[in-house]
C-alpha cells in the first residue's frame, strides 16, 4: 500500500524527514518496505528557465525553421534555433538550456546539447508543454506571462508537486490502517508515546447542505445482513472534466491513475478515509429506484472493464427497477458509469458484509481497492461522514447542486465490541510490568474506551474501526505496537526445559533421510498442495469424485487439493528446465488430500523427481544420464537408511508410468517408482525422460517403528563368488532369477546380482543374456571347491528346468 508523505501531513502536521517517519511507522507495526520520490514533472524541470525572445527571424537555410536570440537572464543572449509555428520576438518561453535532463511520453531521458541545425548554432530549446511533461500540447511553443523575469527557474513558475511515498507493507488484519487517515491515527499514536502531541485534522462536512431536493432516488435493501448499512445521494448540473493538478498529483503519487473528476473524487476519498464509494449515471437509472439485492444464478453482467460475467445466487448486486448496475462492493457495471456525458449522479457509500464480497470477488476473478477493503472490514460508522465529504469535492470540482437528502438504510445501528483487559494477562504475555498510566495513555492514543477500572483490570470498548481487535490477546497486542517492542527489556537468564522425545519422531526421520538425499545431489522443494483440478483427468488412477475442492478459491489452477505428489513437482521440473536448468534431482515431504466415506483423508509422501544426468560434466568424473536403475538404487538406500526390508516387487499397472515398479513390504505398499508417462509430460510441456519415486511415508514411519535392529557377528569365514552367463528368452526378469537361486540353495547363498545385459545380433532371436554373479558363504566353515561345483549345478539344472536357461 502506497502512502503520500504530503497527504499524510495534510491530517497530522508534521516536519519529520521522511526516513524518520518511516521508521516510526515501522515500529509501530506499518512496516515500510521502501520510500521513492516522487515528481509531478519528472526532472522536476531542473535547468529550465524563463526566456525573453529578443529577435525572431528566418533561418537561413531551411524555410519551416526560424533563429532567435534569447535572454534567459545571463550576460550574454542565447541563439537557438526554433521549429514552432508560433514562436515570435517580445515572448516570455520557457528554455531547456545546455547539459537540461528532459524526458520523452515514455519516460526515456535525453538530454540537450549544443549543436548545428542547418548550419547554425543552437544553444538551448524553447519547448512546447508535452516536451517539459506539463500537458499534451505540442502545436507550438508555450508562451507565457509577459510578466515573468528572464532567467527564473520554471519549478518556481509552475505548480510542481514533490512528494516522498512510504510502501507499507500491511498485514491483512490492519484494514484501518488502508488510508491516509488511518495511518495518521497510528502516527499520532505513537508520537504521544514520544511526549509529542498532534491533532488529527480531517476534512471539515461543516459545509454540508442540500442544494435542491429535486432528484430523490428510493433506495431498497432486500437482506440487510449482505448490506447492513447503505446511504445514498444525488448530485445534478455537473461538469465531467480532467480533474484539478492538485487531485491529479495525489492520485498519480500513490500510483492511481486518472479518469475524469468524477471518479477522481471517489478514488481520492477512498484513499483518504478508506471507505470505497461508487458514482452512478443517475440519468440511466431506470425508473429511479436502487434496489440492493441478489439475482438469479446465470445472470450476464458486463462491468466497466468490458468482461462479462455469469453472476452466481450469492453475489450481491446494486439494481434499478430494470436491471443490475453494479456488483456490490466490487465492481461497477459498463451501463451506469460516469462518462463525459454524464450531468447527474447518485453516489453511493456503503458497508457490505466482509465474507460476501469476498466469496463474490474471487468466483469473479475480481481484485479492486474497493473489493480489497470491503473484504477485510471497514468502518460502518464512517460511511455517512465519507458520503458528505465526496459530495462536497465533486461539488468543489464539478461545480454540482446535491439535489437530495442522504438516504441512510441502518437498521441495526452499531455497538462498541466491549473487552475486559486483565493486568495481570498483560504483564504475562509482555515479560515486564508496564506502569498502569502508561497502559491508559496508549488505549486513549488508540481510541479505544475505558469504560470502567478495577485492580484487576480495564472494561474496554473498542471504536468501530477496530474490526480486527475482538480478544484481549488483540487489545494486548496493539497496546505492546504502540509500546514499543524495543522498549521490552530482554533478560540475563535464559530458561528453558528439556522434553523427552523419541528418535521415532516424524521430523528426525526426516532430518535422516533429507540428509542422506541431499549428500547424493538431490534439493528439498516445497510445493504447493492447491493445484489444478484438470490433473486429476490426466489419470484413470485418480478420482475425481475423491478430490477435495476448496469452497473460496484463489483462482481456478489453485481450486482443488492434490491427490498426487506427481504434478506439483512436474511444475517445478518444467519450471527449471525452462530456465536452462537440464540436470536435476528433487526430494519433496508432503500430503496428498481425498474424499472419502468417512471424511477427508491426508497421507504424507516422500517423493522423488529426477532428469538429465547424474552430476554435471567433469574432467575427474563424466557424467551419466538418470535411468530407472539409478533410482531403484536410491530407493533401496534410502529404505535401507531407515532399516526396512522388503518382500515382495511387482511391475505397475499405472498410467502415471511406462515402465514401473511398486515394493511392498509386510503386506503394506512402500514405494512405487518408474519412468513417468509421455503423454502426462506432454502436458507440462516436458520432452526429456523423467524418474519419480513416490514413498508412503506414513507406512514407512510406522515400519521403523516396529523395526527391531538384530546384531550378528562377521563371520570368520570369506565368501565366493561365481558368475553365470545365461542365454534366456526376452521375456524372463531378473526377478524370476533372484527368487529361484535363493530356493535352490537358502543357506548358503548370501547374494545374487545382475552385472551386465547383452542383446544383440549375435543372440538367437528373441533371447538375451543376463551375466549374474553368486555370493556364497559358510559361516561355519570355509567352503570346498567342491561344495560350490554341487551348488553351482544345482542352480544350473533349475535355471534350465524351470527357465530354459543355457549357459553360454
Amino acid at each position: 500500500m502506497k502512502i503520500s508523505y504530503n497527504w499524510l501531513k495534510q491530517f497530522i502536521p508534521i516536519d519529520f524527514e521522511a526516513d524518520k517517519t518511516g521508521e516510526m511507522l515501522t515500529n509501530l507495526g506499518l512496516e515500510v518496505g521502501g520510500i521513492e520520490p516522487y515528481e509531478s514533472v519528472k526532472g522536476g524541470l531542473k535547468g529550465v528557465v524563463i526566456g525573453h525572445v529578443l529577435s525572431c527571424g528566418k533561418h537561413p537555410n531551411a524555410d519551416r525553421l526560424k533563429l532567435t536570440s534569447v535572454d534567459i537572464g545571463l550576460d550574454k543572449p542565447l541563439q537557438i534555433v526554433c521549429g514552432a509555428p508560433n514562436v515570435a520576438k517580445s515572448q516570455k518561453v520557457p528554455v531547456a538550456t545546455i547539459g537540461t535532463t528532459l524526458y520523452d511520453d515514455k519516460g526515456e531521458p535525453w538530454k540537450i546539447k549544443k549543436g548545428k541545425i542547418r548550419g547554425e548554432t543552437s544553444e538551448g530549446m524553447i519547448c512546447a508543454e508535452d516536451e517539459l511533461g506539463l500537458g499534451a500540447g505540442h502545436d507550438g511553443i508555450m508562451v507565457l506571462d509577459a510578466s515573468l523575469k528572464p532567467g527564473t527557474p520554471c519549478s518556481e513558475v509552475f505548480e510542481l508537486e514533490n512528494d516522498q511515498v512510504f510502501e507499507i507493507d500491511l498485514t491483512p488484519n490492519r484494514s484501518d490502517a488502508m488510508s491516509h487517515l488511518g495511518v495518521a491515527r497510528d502516527l499520532k499514536a505513537g508520537l504521544e508515546q514520544q511526549k509529542i502531541n498532534k491533532k488529527i485534522v480531517t476534512p471539515s462536512v461543516g459545509k454540508f447542505h442540500v442544494d435542491l431536493r429535486s432528484r430523490k432516488l428510493q433506495v431498497k435493501v432486500e437482506n440487510s445482513k449482505l448490506a447492513p448499512r447503505y446511504c445514498g445521494i444525488t448530485l445534478s448540473n455537473l461538469t465531467v472534466q480532467p480533474s484539478p493538478d492538485w487531485l491529479k498529483n495525489r492520485l498519480n503519487a500513490i500510483g492511481v491513475g486518472t479518469k475524469n473528476n468524477i471518479v477522481d473524487a471517489t478514488n481520492y476519498v477512498l484513499h483518504e478515509l478508506g471507505q470505497p464509494l461508487h458514482a452512478f449515471d443517475a440519468d440511466r437509472i431506470y425508473d429511479k429506484n436502487i434496489i440492493v439485492k441478489t439475482v438469479e444464478k446465470g445472470t450476464k453482467f458486463m462491468t466497466l472493464d468490458g468482461e462479462e460475467h455469469v453472476l452466481h445466487e450469492d453475489d450481491l448486486m446494486i439494481c434499478d427497477a430494470e436491471k443490475p448496475m453494479c456488483i456490490a462492493g466490487v465492481l461497477g457495471g459498463i451501463n451506469t458509469g460516469v462518462t463525459d456525458k454524464t450531468t447527474s449522479i447518485f453516489l453511493e457509500s456503503a458497508y457490505f458484509d466482509p465474507v460476501t464480497i469476498r466469496k463474490t470477488a474471487k468466483r469473479h476473478g475480481l481484485n479492486t481497492d474497493a473489493s480489497f477493503r470491503f473484504e477485510r472490514g471497514i468502518d460502518i460508522e464512517n460511511v455517512e461522514y465519507a458520503l458528505k465529504r465526496a459530495a462536497l469535492l465533486i461539488k468543489e470540482i464539478a461545480r454540482g447542486d446535491i439535489t437530495s437528502d442522504i438516504v441512510d438504510f441502518y437498521p441495526k445501528q452499531f455497538e462498541d465490541h466491549q473487552v475486559f483487559l486483565s493486568f495481570d494477562k498483560i504483564d504475562k504475555l509482555v515479560g515486564e510490568e508496564i506502569q498502569r498510566d502508561t497502559i491508559k495513555s496508549i488505549l486513549a492514543s488508540l481510541q479505544i474506551k475505558v469504560k470502567s477500572v478495577t485492580e484487576s483490570g480495564l472494561g474496554l470498548a473498542i471504536p468501530s474501526y477496530r474490526v480486527d481487535v475482538k480478544r484481549e490477546v488483540d487489545v494486548i497486542e496493539e497496546i505492546l505496537r504502540v509500546y514499543g517492542y524495543n522498549n521490552v527489556k530482554t533478560r540475563q537468564k535464559l530458561n528453558a526445559s528439556i522434553a523427552p522425545t523419541s528418535k521415532f519422531e516424524d521430523h528426525k526421520l526426516e532430518q535422516k533421510i533429507g540428509d542422506q538425499l541431499a549428500a547424493q545431489g538431490f534439493f528439498e522443494i516445497m510445493t504447493n498442495s492447491l493445484s489444478s483440478p484438470e490433473y486429476i483427468k490426466l489419470s484413470t488412477d485418480l478420482d475425481e469424485k475423491a478430490s477435495v475442492k476448496m469452497l473460496n478459491p484463489l483462482s481456478g489452477d489453485l481450486s482443488a487439493m492434490r491427490q498426487s505428489m506427481l504434478f506439483t513437482g512436474l511444475e517445478a521440473l518444467s519450471y527449471n528446465i525452462n530456465r536452462k536448468k537440464q540436470n536435476l534431482k528433487f526430494f519433496e515431504f508432503g500430503k496428498t488430500y481425498s474424499q472419502e466415506k468417512k471424511g477427508q483423508k491426508e497421507q504424507k509422501h516422500l517423493a522423488l523427481y529426477l532428469t538429465g544426468n547424474r552430476n554435471e560434466d567433469s574432467w575427474a568424473l563424466p557424467s551419466k544420464k538418470n535411468d530407472f536403475f539409478y533410482l531403484k538404487k536410491v530407493v533401496e538406500n534410502t529404505l535401507g537408511r531407515l532399516g526396512i526390508s522388503f518382500d515382495n516387487s511387482e511391475p505397475i499397472e499405472n498410467d502415471l508410468f511406462s515402465e514401473g515398479i511398486t515394493i511392498t513390504g509386510k503386506k503394506k505398499e512402500l514405494v512405487t517408482f518408474g519412468i513417468v508417462s509421455k503423454g502426462i509430460l506432454k502436458k507440462f510441456d516436458i520432452k526429456r525422460e523423467v524418474l519419480y519415486a513416490d514413498f508412503n511415508w506414513d507406512s514407512l514411519s510406522q515400519l521403523v517403528k516396529e523395526n527391531e535392529i538384530v546384531f550378528e557377528a562377521i563371520p570368520k569365514y570369506p565368501e565366493v563368488k561365481r558368475d553365470f552367463a545365461l542365454l534366456l528368452d526376452d521375456g524372463v526378469p531378473f526377478k524370476k532369477i533372484y527368487d529361484l537361486g535363493f530356493h535352490t540353495e537358502k543357506k548358503l547363498i548370501k547374494n545374487i546380482s545382475l552385472f551386465d545385459v547383452y542383446k544383440g545380433s549375435k543372440l538367437p532371436k528373441g533371447k538375451k543374456s543376463y551375466a549374474v554373479s553368486f555370493t556364497l558363504q559358510d559361516e561355519k566353515s570355509t567352503l570346498t571347491d567342491k561344495q560350490i561345483d554341487k551348488i553351482m549345478g544345482k542352480l544350473q539344472a533349475r535355471y534350465k528346468k524351470e527357465l530354459g536357461a543355457e549357459l553360454r
